[in-house]
């Protein structure tokens, strides 16, 4: 009996739009601040700190469980550089020329560009 690997399936709800979400929340709480500061209204004001503060840590969360990339930092946002791309490629080349397994060095350039980018 062989097991495949789980698929996995795009989230139901972006966790940028969550973040943004609470973001929006965040601003609004502290607006509700300061109004409800101007009117006098200790409890108003009291309420929409706790909203504020319960939207600071949900932004926190949101942030800290959302996985690489999903953020908007992601490697379609990341500018390649022509130049660099080009060294890269010179140098694996060179090194394959010179007997170094092409398969083997590819999965190290690639681990290495995981690492870089934080994934490893």
């Amino acid at each position: 009996m062989s097991s495949a690997p789980p698929t996995q399936q795009a989230p139901r709800i972006s966790p940028r739009l969550v973040r943004r979400g609470v973001v929006a929340v965040f601003i609004a709480g502290i607006i509700g601040m300061i109004v409800s500061s101007i009117l006098d209204s200790t409890g108003g004001a009291i309420t929409f700190g706790l909203l504020t503060a319960v939207a600071a840590i949900a932004l926190v969360l949101v942030t800290s469980v959302s996985p690489p990339g999903a953020l908007g930092r992601d490697g379609t946002s990341v500018v390649t550089d022509e130049r660099v791309a080009a060294d890269l490629e010179t140098r694996v080349a060179a090194l394959v020329e010179s007997g170094t397994d092409e398969e083997q060095l590819r999965r190290l350039v690639t681990r290495a560009i995981e690492f870089g980018r934080g994934g490893a």
